[in-house]
């Protein structure tokens, strides 16, 4: 059914009486109202029923609370639905549970076919307003306005709790997942490390993974608005956020470019990778095994000095294209597009994980690969680095602190139940991270077998386990192009939907900021395209002989683990201790019904702060420059280029503290009771 007042040309009055003690005419007048509509919206088809509420922000304090008990003593949660149920389908929200806080704030209209009430609201007497309870306030249709301008645009919703599961789920199952977290736990004990990510998981994962979720559902705002709204004080959080995810959607798309090359030389009637037969091997000749040739000299054709860039790849280049088209169309609709794509690109992989899973269990030599990867070694427990690379290996694959969480959720129904959401979410993350560690080191140990070589000597882990140790294993499989085909289908897709998502995330920052502009005709599909013109060219100098140098520039600063861990110390203090856990708890219960663990608070207000806190100053004692294969050292200019890049976005938190505490006026104490 359509826009309310598309086709309902009427002039209605609703005559509301404020008394001091008026609660019985206020429920007679509510009551009748909802009967009205229930019965209304069942008899007519072509003129929905029409409710004409004044925004809360309108009443003086007296009269928000003297209306608030009444509507709770009624309706229980009916007026939290009502404009976006009962204007298109009968009301089916309506129930009768608990909720505190029934009218949403002014910003969260936005959200509804109502976006600003007052568009269509003309007052012909408000004496409420200079009187707590005054006799008579009237509502009247103002029909010159009624009918809103065609080409505007709601700002959009999930059509149902399953697209934003699996676009939260295509966002933090990535890559890191499958060539990340099975090296971590062999190299750090096999089993026992389990027991600090589990402890991570519980401290700082989940308590962060939940706070930013709610505060994008409860404000219905991007990463930028919401912490203006929630905690002005660091509004700077949600930019600097969003500078990491522009980062990252420069540099993470690269490793996309990379996949598709392999996966068209997968349809070749023998893997290139496979042997020496081929024109590159001769360069240096068969000092190098061909899947190390392959990747630094067929695909990436390195130069020898970090000082050289050489020529751009134009295979790479054109992958790379490749890959920017079809992640802009996937989201150049906003949650229209992204709600129907994630269907198919968050599940795939896992039909591909678990062919990949039973053909690796198949092979001889997977029993050995699996005890490497899960043997415990107890011992390896009195590591810091153990604990530090569990800690980070949360902060990576769960995706939080970069504002993509809170984008995701803004597009929920304000009585999803975010916190039973999360919890599941977390935990096939971490679950999904533990089979992949099977499906890799099955396929490792065959390897080993094959070579007769122990397997740490063929484990790798970030690219070289996608693109060298892997594909190896496969070519010795038979009919290895179908294997190939699978693996690098299902990296493409955990990549691809990491890369849509979080650029949906960063249109949804920018456009929140300015929705009257962003949100009328094509202008945020143009946003779009401009933000994928520019990464796309900047890409390009990754692409180039040289590009690999740039590459390990943007992934070892740009997304530092000093930077999440930052953000998510930022982010546990402004909510647990100054905009306040038990607020946000209230928050929470009004779009659920009821509060989560009491751990979850204290774990945000008292450990997680501990935690990544102390992780940070570990990070700061262990901190090495970078060097690329651990060997070469970069020139001045690469440090400088890589320290710009994690400045760049921490630096714009103090910044943005210090630039509102100084245009605000009054005293520092004046100041700090109004941001506070």
């Amino acid at each position: 059914m359509d826009s309310f007042y598309t086709h309902c040309p009427l002039h209605v009055t609703f005559i509301i009486s404020f008394e001091h003690d008026g609660f019985f005419p206020l429920r007679v007048i509510f009551v009748l109202l909802l009967l009205f509509l229930k019965y209304h919206t069942q008899l007519t088809h072509n003129c929905s029923p029409l409710v004409l509420l004044c925004p809360l922000s309108v009443y003086t304090k007296r009269s928000q609370n003297h209306l608030r008990k009444v509507v709770v003593s009624i309706s229980g949660r009916i007026f939290n639905n009502i404009f976006s149920s009962l204007f298109a389908s009968p009301p089916h929200h309506i129930q009768g549970s608990k909720n505190r806080n029934l009218f949403l704030p002014l910003p969260l209209y936005e959200s509804t076919l109502i976006r600003n009430p007052t568009e269509f609201l003309s007052f012909t007497s408000y004496s409420a307003m200079d009187k707590p309870f005054g006799p008579d306030v009237t509502f009247t249709l103002n029909d010159a306005r009624a009918h809103p301008a065609p080409s505007t645009q709601t700002r959009g919703q999930w059509s149902n709790k399953m697209e934003f599961l699996l676009a939260v789920a295509g966002q933090i199952i990535g890559l890191g997942n499958v060539w990340r977290f099975p090296y971590l736990c062999y190299k750090n004990g096999g089993g026992v490390f389990f027991i600090p990510y589990v402890l991570f998981l519980f401290t700082c994962g989940i308590p962060l993974f939940l706070m930013e979720t709610s505060l994008g559902q409860y404000t219905k705002q991007g990463s930028i608005t919401c912490w203006k709204k929630i905690c002005p004080l660091f509004e700077g959080m949600g930019y600097g956020s969003q500078v990491v995810v522009l980062y990252s959607s420069i540099y993470y798309i690269i490793i996309l470019a990379w996949a598709f090359l392999y996966l068209f030389f997968s349809f070749r009637s023998e893997l290139p990778w496979a042997s020496c037969r081929n024109s590159w091997n001769t360069v240096l000749g068969v000092s190098m095994s061909p899947k190390i040739q392959i990747r630094q000299i067929r695909v990436l054709n390195i130069t020898g000095s970090i000082h050289e860039m050489g020529s751009v790849r134009w295979e790479l280049a054109l992958c790379l294209l490749l890959s920017w088209i079809i992640c802009y169309f996937c989201v150049w609709k906003g949650v229209k597009s992204t709600g129907k794509v994630v269907y198919f690109t968050a599940t795939f992989p896992y039909l591909m994980l678990l062919v990949l899973l039973v053909r690796g269990l198949t092979l001889p030599g997977a029993l050995d690969g699996i005890k490497f990867y899960l043997y415990p070694d107890p011992s390896r427990l009195s590591d810091p680095q153990v604990w530090m690379d569990a800690g980070t290996q949360i902060f990576y694959s769960y995706a939080i602190c970069i504002g993509c969480l809170i984008a995701l959720g803004s597009y929920n129904k304000n009585n999803n139940d975010c916190y039973r959401d999360c919890v599941y979410l977390c935990l096939l993350n971490s679950g999904t991270s533990f089979v992949a560690g099977f499906a890799i080191f099955s396929a490792l140990g065959f390897m080993a077998y094959e070579q007769n070589m122990h397997i740490s000597e063929v484990a790798e882990s970030g690219p070289g386990l996608a693109f060298i140790a892997y594909p190896r294993a496969v070519a010795m499989m038979p009919f290895p192009q179908i294997w190939a085909i699978f693996f690098f289908v299902m990296i493409i897709l955990l990549g691809l939907d990491s890369q849509f998502v979080g650029l949906e995330a960063l249109a949804t920052s920018i456009s929140d900021m300015n929705p009257s502009f962003f949100h009328v005709g094509h202008r945020r599909k143009f946003l779009l395209l401009g933000i994928s013109i520019v990464c796309f060219f900047i890409g390009l100098s990754m692409v180039t002989e040289g590009g690999i140098y740039i590459f390990q520039v943007f992934d070892y600063y740009a997304c530092s683990g000093m930077t999440l861990l930052l953000f998510a110390l930022l982010q546990s203090v402004g909510v647990g201790w100054i905009y306040g856990a038990d607020r946000w708890y209230e928050n929470i219960e009004d779009m659920i019904g009821y509060r989560p663990l009491p751990l979850i608070k204290l774990c945000l207000k008292y450990i997680t702060p501990v935690i990544c806190t102390a992780t940070f100053v570990f990070s700061l004692i262990k901190y090495t420059p970078l060097k690329f294969n651990n060997t070469i050292e970069y020139p001045w200019w690469g440090y400088v280029l890589g320290w710009w890049f994690t400045l760049s976005s921490t630096l714009i938190v103090p910044l943005f503290l210090l630039y509102n505490v100084s245009v605000t006026p009054g005293s520092l104490r004046q100041v700090s009771s109004l941001y506070l």
